[in-house]
Parts: structure tokens; C-alpha cells; sequence
């Protein structure tokens, strides 16, 4: 009897079984659903992240499916097996809820009377609160600003200047038309008097601390600056070859449609979408020829055209070359069809950008390493013509083999090499990407320090110098100079003046970093000439 009950108990089980992985089999995993899935991080040790399924593939009878993981770069999207998938805490998309129509509008609510109330009560109050402070800048979205933004968000405190008897936000150090944005839009509590630091022309004194090898620098209010752009990183305007605009996302572009592109003598994953031909996208590997940047569909393709080709450099102007580094000036109107495909290049590497082919309006600044073959491309970057923002680059880009080289920082460099040819002041256009993020950081932290201490005192008094200085020696924005202080978190309050606490660690961290910093632009070597161009005539 004991038997025929274990046999019994088994077979159960056994059933039990079998229906579970035929529930598991039946269960669609469709568009939207959401589950983890295997993955190996950096360490190389299996991780279950949760993933968005995008889309959904049948080849030979065997589902692929595309997934995103969330709160990971989209750069990390593939195409995974079954096996890889966790079914059991499989989450079905939430249908979304219809709402009546308001005025015939699709997917807008019907309003009520104290909504609308409300709505225009905010409203008044609001204009009322920005009246004081126009122009103000249009504001990017809250997405665009936590990623994009210059201002230190990589940090997880704010940082903030020690006053007396309170702490003080940085905006008082920035130029006015930031700070009476900022007053209008968030008063300052009742009761409490805030301290103004003057305008972006503050007066820095360096003295020396006990240890010789830590420094303090004084900033004392100084003459208010005559600048009136605003600190806030406005929204990009809608023009060029390559702009940020996230409206027209769809599932076509949150997906990668090129899976290996050979460009010389390097083979690229791309990471994001690129609007390359759609007759291209089912290729296993898409060529292009490395010297003027055309797609082939196959090998035979790019060997005919090379034997055609007479490039072995990228059109245009060779205005730099140091050793094997040279830099070619390209006129996109000019050099249409090179500026065109360097575009759809870029785009596999760039998230944040839409491509058009506007390309008139745009200069190219070509990297490139030189050998017996020819000029190979190495890096990238945009700038307008005319820019009233006063950015000195559009889009900038150095192509994976050739990342964590020093190469994004030459690339950095040359630009505002470029902007103190023309004798202007300049910022990369908003938003930067992740990795352009913490370039520029790292430039400009290592840019002002080289400034900050090889400052020299004269007559055993202390050395001064103010941001204004340190902007104009640079070519570095003054919102930039003040945002980098504030990320280095030097800023403090002391004895009723701001003051810049160089320490120990900074100086030691900062010859760290110069001494493995060995590609450097040589200005000797560049011949450069800036155009006029509001002339259209030089168009």
C-alpha cells in the first residue's frame, strides 16, 4: 500500500510538472512585456536584469527576441535566445486606459471647471513670477537635462557654498541673467537675506596653506559682467545635420538596424540606429570605404570602388599635422556626400541626436592617423557656421577602436583651440552624451587646474586672477569655468569670502592625470584662418 502511494505521489508530480512546462510554452511573449534576462556583467558574472521585449523574430522556426534593459544605456540592446529569458516573472504590458475626447482631440481629457480654474491660476502665476527675468531661455525636458546637462549631475550630493550661518546655492556665481531667473522663479524664504557674490568677474587671490602642496584661491565680487547669456543649458534648436529630438521615437529607431559595419581595418558593432538604406539592414556586414565614407553592400562592391577611388584623405583643407595627427577643415555644402555618410556614421554611435541631411550649415573637423596607406579616420566633430549660442561644437565623436586613447580630449582641445583662433568664447551644444559628458568634464577640470596652479605670486603678495581671465585664456565658457569649480566641489566660504580650497588630493590627482595626458595639440602646427560667415556670399 505504501508503494502504490509513492507511485501514486510521483506520478502526480510528473503531471504537475508537464503542465507547468506547457503553460510555460504557451505563455506568447509579445511586444512591450517585460521579464529578466540573462546577461553577463563586467566582471563577467551572470546578471538578471529586468528587460523590455521590442521586438520579435522568427528565423528557421527559432524566435530571437530584442530586448531593452532597463535603466541600462541602449547601447546594450541585443537580440537574445529563449533560453536566456525568465518566464516565471514574466510582466504583461498595462493597456492604457481610453479617455473621452475633448474637442475631438484623440487622447486628451475632458476638462472640469476647477481644473481649468487651477490651470490658469498656475499660469498667472507663473508669467507673473518670470516677467522680471526675460528673456528666459526655452528649458530642455527633464529627461534631455538629467543626462545632457553640464551642471553637475554625476555627483549624488548638490553642491553647494558654505555660507556664515547657512548653506547658499552656486547661482549667485553665475552671470545675472541666471541668477534673476533663478530668485523669480524660486523666492527665497521669508526672513532670510541671501548674499550676492556680484557677477561672473569675481576677483580670485591664491595664498598658500601649511602644506605646501595645498592652495586656496579667494573670489571677491568684481565688477559686474557685461555678459548677458544665462547659465541654464537651453533646449538645441531644430537645425542641422544632427539634432536632438526625441518626438519622432519610435520602435524603428529605438532598435539597431546595422549589425557589423568594416571600415578599414576595423570591424564596428554599432550601437544605435542609423537611417542607412533599408535595403542595407539585412546585410551581415555593410562595408565602407574608409577614405570617402561610401556604403557597399559587399566586398566585391568595395574592392571595384576602391580600384575608382582616389581618395586617400578626407576632402577638404588639411589645417593641422603633428606627427601622424592631422585634421582636415570640410565645408559641408562643398563636400555634400562626405559629410553626408561621416552623418550616417556617426549616428550609429550617437543616441542622442536625429539626422538630417542638411549638412550646408555645418563645418567638419576631420581626426585623422596617417601611415603608408593613407589618412584614416579616427574621430570627429561639428560646428556651425553661424552659432548665436556661441557653441564651438555641434556633434563630436571618436569611433570605438580608437576610445580611451586620448583622442576625445585632443578632439576637446582643438576646438577651443580653434575658438581662440577666432577669438571667441565656446560650449558644446546641449545635450552631450554620456561618454561626451565625462570628456568634457574631465578637459575642462584638467584645463583650469594647469591655470589654477601655475598661478605665481609677485612681490610675496598673492597671486589673483579672476574667472573672466580664466575664460578669455581658455576659450572655455565662464557658465563652464563655474560649473567645473562647482563639480571639483573646491567652493567654500570663508571669512566672508568665497574662496577656492585646492587640496592635497586634487594637485596630486591632477599630475596623475597630465602625466598619462601625452597627445596634445601643438598650436605652432596649426594654420587656420576663421571666415566671416555672415557674408552668405562665402557660403
Amino acid at each position: 500500500m505504501q508503494n502504490q502511494r509513492d507511485s501514486r505521489s510521483v506520478t502526480h508530480f510528473c503531471v504537475r510538472l508537464n503542465k507547468k512546462k506547457m503553460a510555460d510554452h504557451s505563455v506568447e511573449i509579445t511586444e512591450g512585456c517585460r521579464l529578466p534576462v540573462l546577461r553577463k556583467n563586467q566582471e563577467n558574472e551572470d546578471e538578471w536584469p529586468l528587460a523590455e521585449i521590442l521586438s520579435v523574430k522568427d528565423i528557421h522556426g527559432k524566435k530571437l527576441y530584442y530586448v531593452h534593459y532597463i535603466d541600462f544605456n541602449k547601447r546594450l540592446d541585443e537580440w537574445v535566445t529563449p533560453d536566456r529569458l525568465d518566464i516565471k516573472k514574466l510582466q504583461f504590458p498595462k493597456k492604457e486606459a481610453k479617455t473621452p475626447m475633448k474637442d475631438g482631440l484623440p487622447g486628451s481629457r475632458p476638462s472640469s471647471p476647477e481644473r481649468d480654474v487651477k490651470r490658469k491660476a498656475e499660469s498667472i502665476s507663473l508669467a507673473t513670477q518670470v516677467t522680471a527675468a526675460t528673456p528666459v531661455p526655452s528649458l530642455p525636458s527633464s529627461a534631455e537635462a538629467s543626462q545632457a546637462s553640464v551642471y553637475p549631475t554625476m555627483r549624488d550630493s548638490s553642491f553647494s557654498i558654505k555660507s556664515r550661518d547657512e548653506h547658499e546655492p552656486l547661482t549667485s556665481l553665475t552671470t545675472n541673467g541666471t541668477t534673476s531667473i533663478q530668485r523669480h522663479l524660486i523666492p527665497p524664504p521669508p526672513g532670510r537675506k541671501r548674499k550676492s557674490c556680484g557677477g561672473t568677474d569675481e576677483m580670485v587671490k591664491m595664498f598658500q596653506n601649511n602644506s605646501p602642496r595645498c592652495s586656496t584661491i579667494y573670489l571677491l565680487p568684481g565688477e559686474d559682467s557685461q555678459d548677458s547669456s544665462d547659465g541654464i543649458p537651453s533646449a538645441p534648436r531644430m537645425t542641422g545635420s544632427l539634432v536632438s529630438d526625441r518626438s519622432h521615437d519610435d520602435i524603428v529607431t529605438r532598435m539597431k538596424n546595422i549589425d557589423c559595419i568594416e571600415l578599414g581595418r576595423h570591424r564596428l558593432k554599432p550601437w544605435y540606429f542609423s537611417p542607412y538604406p533599408q535595403e542595407l539592414t539585412s546585410l551581415l556586414i555593410l562595408y565602407l570605404c574608409e577614405f570617402c565614407l561610401k556604403y557597399l553592400k559587399s566586398l566585391k562592391c568595395l574592392q571595384r570602388h576602391l580600384t575608382k577611388c582616389n581618395l586617400r584623405h578626407p576632402p577638404g583643407n588639411e589645417i593641422y599635422r603633428k606627427g601622424t595627427i592631422s585634421f582636415f577643415e570640410i565645408d559641408g555644402r562643398k563636400n555634400k556626400a562626405y559629410s553626408q555618410n561621416l552623418c550616417l556614421l556617426a549616428k550609429c554611435f550617437l543616441d542622442h541626436k536625429t539626422l538630417y541631411y542638411d549638412t550646408d550649415p555645418f563645418l567638419f573637423y576631420v581626426m585623422t592617423e596617417y601611415d603608408s596607406k593613407g589618412f584614416h579616420i579616427v574621430g570627429y566633430f561639428s560646428k556651425e557656421k553661424e552659432s548665436t549660442e556661441d557653441y564651438n561644437v555641434a556633434c563630436i565623436l571618436t569611433l570605438p577602436p580608437y576610445q580611451r586613447r586620448g583622442y576625445g580630449k585632443l578632439l576637446i582641445e582643438f576646438s577651443y583651440e580653434l575658438s581662440k583662433v577666432e577669438g571667441k568664447t565656446g560650449t558644446p551644444e546641449k545635450p552631450l552624451s554620456d561618454l561626451g559628458l565625462l570628456s568634457y568634464r574631465s578637459y575642462w577640470s584638467q584645463t583650469i587646474l594647469e591655470i589654477l596652479m601655475d598661478l605665481k605670486s609677485e612681490n610675496g603678495e598673492r597671486p589673483q586672477i579672476t574667472i573672466n581671465e580664466i575664460s578669455e585664456i581658455t576659450s572655455v565658457k565662464k557658465e563652464d569655468v563655474i560649473s567645473t569649480l562647482q563639480y571639483l566641489n573646491l567652493i567654500n566660504y570663508y571669512k566672508g569670502q568665497y574662496i577656492l580650497t585646492l587640496s592635497e588630493d586634487i594637485v596630486e590627482g591632477h599630475e596623475r592625470a597630465m602625466q598619462k595626458r601625452h597627445l596634445r595639440i601643438d598650436p605652432k602646427c596649426l594654420h587656420f584662418t576663421p571666415k566671416d560667415w555672415s557674408k552668405r556670399g562665402k557660403w
